[in-house]
C-alpha cells in the first residue's frame, strides 16, 4: 500500500521540487497499477496539485486553522509504541480516556481500562419510554484486525470477530449484534471482501450472534493505492446486575485460566515464520463456549471479574488489571505453561518467543475459592482445559513463582513480545528518551483537551 497523499506532502516539506515529487508519485504508481506512463504523470499531477490546495499552512484564519490542524507531540506512534500492546501503549491509552469523559457517564467507560464499555438504560432517559430499566446493562466493544492478516483476509475476519465477543462475554455480556467496519486499498480483490466476511459470518453463525451493520470503504479514496484491509468489528451486548468488572477483584480471589491456542497473534507468528499449519489450532470457539457455560451457571454470582489474555500477554494484562483493581497477584509459571496449546507453544519456543507476552485467547477467571472448583469441573466436562494459576493479594505487585520456587515481579515491556521477523529488529527495550517522549505526549493531550474545551463553548454559543 501507498498512502500518495503523505508522501507527497513529505516531499514538499523536504523541499523537492515538483518534478521530483511527480517522478516519485508515478513509480509508486507503476510499481502498483498496471497503466501507461502518461496516465501515471495525470495521476501524479493531480495529487499534487490537491496536496498544495489543502495546505493549511499559509491559512490566515486562525478558527479555520486551529480546527484543522493538530499540536504535534514529534513522536511517532511507531516509536512510542502505540499499539503495540506494551508499556509505551498502555501510557497512551491511559491519556486517551480523557477525552471519554463527558457529562453523560457510562457505567463502564474507558477510563477503567476494562474489555469492553457498557451503559445502563437508566442512565439514558431519552432512550426509553415506559420500559422497565431495572439491572439493565448495554455492554459494548470496538475490535481492530490485525494489521498483518490482511493478505489473509478469511482468518482476519474470523479471528476480530471472535475477540470482539470475547469481550462482551468476559463482561458477563450475553452479545446481540455484529458491527463491520471495512476498509480496502483501491487495489484490493473484490474477493477478498467477500473471503473477510466470511470469517466474520461464521463466528456469527456458530455463536448465534446476528451481523447487524456495517460500512466498507477503499482506504483514503483515490489518494491511496495497494492492496491493505484495515476495520474493525462492533459488538454489541446485554447484561444484568453482575457486570464482570475489573475493579470487582478482592484479596482471596482465585485466579483460573483455560486453554489458550490463540487467535490472530498467534496465526501472523505461525504464517510469517512459515510454520502455517499451526493457524488451524486457533480456528476454534472453545473461549465463547467457556464464557456460555459460566454465564448459564447457578455461580456466576460468584465470579468478581473475568478476562482474554491479550494486550501484550498475560505480563501486560494482569499488569492493566492490577492497575484498576489497586491489588497484586501471585500466579504460578508452572501451571500456566500447562495450559498453552502444546503446538502452539512449540512454536513460541522455536521463533524465540517469550509466551506470556502474547495474545493466548485464554479466558482468566477471578472468583471465590468454593466456585474454582464448580468451574473447572463444568469446563472439563465439555472438553475445555482449566486450571487454577494463583491468587489475588494486596501487595500491589505481580509475583509469578517458576519451577525451581524462584520468584520474580513481572512488569509489562515497552512493547509486546516481538513474534515477527522485523518486530524483533524493532526490539522491545524501553527508549532511553522515554520521560521526555511521555512529557511531550502529555502536553500536546492537554492541548488537544484545551482545544475541545474551546470548540464546545463556540459551538454551544451558535446556538
Amino acid at each position: 500500500m501507498s498512502d500518495l497523499e503523505g508522501l507527497a506532502r513529505n516531499l514538499m516539506k523536504k523541499g523537492y521540487k515538483d518534478e521530483q515529487i511527480i517522478d516519485r508519485l508515478v513509480q509508486e504508481y507503476l510499481d502498483y497499477k498496471e497503466i501507461n506512463k502518461e496516465l501515471a504523470y495525470k495521476l501524479s499531477a493531480g495529487v499534487l496539485e490537491e496536496c498544495k490546495k489543502s495546505d493549511i499552512s499559509k491559512l490566515s484564519d486562525p478558527f479555520i486553522k486551529s480546527l484543522l490542524n493538530f499540536d504535534r507531540a514529534n513522536i511517532t506512534v511507531g516509536r512510542q509504541g502505540v499499539g503495540c500492546r506494551g508499556a509505551g501503549d498502555f501510557f497512551v491509552h491511559k491519556l486517551i480516556t480523557e477525552f471519554c469523559e463527558t457529562s453523560t457517564e457510562a457505567y463502564l467507560s474507558p477510563k477503567s481500562l476494562d474489555d469492553a464499555g457498557a451503559v445502563r438504560l437508566q442512565d439514558i432517559e431519552s432512550l426509553y419510554n415506559n420500559i422497565d430499566k431495572k439491572d439493565i446493562i448495554i455492554v459494548s466493544k470496538m475490535e481492530g484486525i490485525h494489521s498483518r492478516l490482511s493478505d489473509f483476509p478469511f482468518i482476519c475476519g474470523f479471528h476480530v470477530t471472535r475477540a470482539a465477543l470475547r469481550d462482551l462475554y468476559v463482561k458477563g455480556a450475553q452479545p446481540i449484534s455484529i458491527l463491520v467496519d471495512v476498509h480496502l486499498g483501491d487495489d484490493s480483490d473484490v474477493g477478498k471482501l467477500f473471503d473477510f466476511m466470511a470469517g466474520i459470518s461464521t463466528v456469527c453463525e456458530i455463536a448465534k450472534v446476528p451481523l447487524t451493520a456495517g460500512s466498507t470503504l477503499r482506504i483514503g479514496g483515490d489518494m491511496v493505492i495497494g492492496n491493505r484491509l484495515v476495520g474493525g468489528i462492533g459488538g454489541v451486548g446485554i447484561a444484568s446486575t453482575n457486570l464482570f468488572a475489573r475493579r470487582n477483584i478482592k484479596p482471596g480471589d482465585r485466579i483460573l485460566m483455560t486453554e489458550g491456542a490463540g487467535g490472530g497473534t498467534i496465526s501472523t507468528t505461525a504464517i510469517y515464520s512459515g510454520n502455517h499449519h499451526v493457524v488451524k489450532e486457533t480456528m476454534n470457539i472453545k473461549f465463547l463456549k467457556a464464557c456460555e457455560i459460566i454465564l448459564n451457571s447457578d455461580y456466576k454470582d460468584n465470579i468478581h471479574a473475568m478476562c482474554d489474555v491479550t494486550n501484550g500477554g498475560l505480563r501486560g494484562d494482569l499488569y492493566e488489571i492490577n492497575y484498576e483493581a489497586n491489588c497484586g497477584v501471585t500466579v504460578f509459571e508452572e501451571k500456566i505453561r500447562k495450559l498453552v496449546n502444546p503446538i502452539v507453544l512449540k512454536l513460541l519456543e522455536q521463533t524465540g518467543v517469550d509466551y506470556l507476552g502474547v495474545s493466548l485467547d485464554a479466558l482468566l477467571i477471578y472468583c471465590t475459592e468454593d466456585t474454582s472448583k464448580k468451574i473447572i469441573s463444568d469446563l472439563r466436562k465439555q472438553n475445555i482445559n482449566c486450571a487454577e494459576i494463583g491468587y489475588v493479594d494486596e501487595s500491589k505487585k505481580i509475583s509469578i513463582v517458576f519451577q525451581d520456587k524462584q520468584v520474580k515481579k513481572i512488569f509489562p515491556k515497552f512493547r509486546e513480545s516481538a513474534y515477527t521477523k522485523i518486530k524483533k529488529v524493532i526490539g522491545e527495550k524501553t527508549p532511553e528518551e522515554k520521560e521526555v517522549m511521555e512529557k511531550s505526549i502529555e502536553e500536546t493531550a492537554k492541548k488537544a483537551l484545551i482545544k475541545r474545551k474551546k470548540m464546545i463553548e463556540y459551538i454551544k454559543n451558535l446556538t
